[in-house]
């Protein structure tokens, strides 16, 4: 599910601002691709959604990675972590 479709179905724009400690204004940006979501708010927003928009959705042009943890439930491979060694052999080879 798209980050817009979960807070206009669910109306949680605010909810979800609230539990990210930002302002309801830029998680509409982020709905809206006004603003790409920073990297590292995105496992928060794929916990705070309980899954429903998962990491890969939010910045499928970073490389995420899968660790089981049995507190991560939402996803059945496990909480995301952004893959570093893939940018840096990426700018490696150019």
């Amino acid at each position: 599910m798209q980050l817009a479709e979960f807070v206009a179905e669910r109306g949680a724009q605010t909810a979800l601002a609230r539990a990210l400690a930002c302002q309801p204004q830029l998680v509409w940006q982020w709905a809206n691709r006004v603003r790409g979501v920073p990297v590292e708010r995105c496992p928060a927003i794929e916990r705070e959604t309980s899954g429903q928009v998962t990491c890969d959705e939010l910045r499928p042009d970073v490389r995420w990675v899968r660790v089981a943890d049995s507190a991560w439930p939402w996803h059945p491979a496990g909480r995301p972590l952004m893959d570093v060694t893939a940018s840096q052999q990426a700018r490696e080879a150019a």
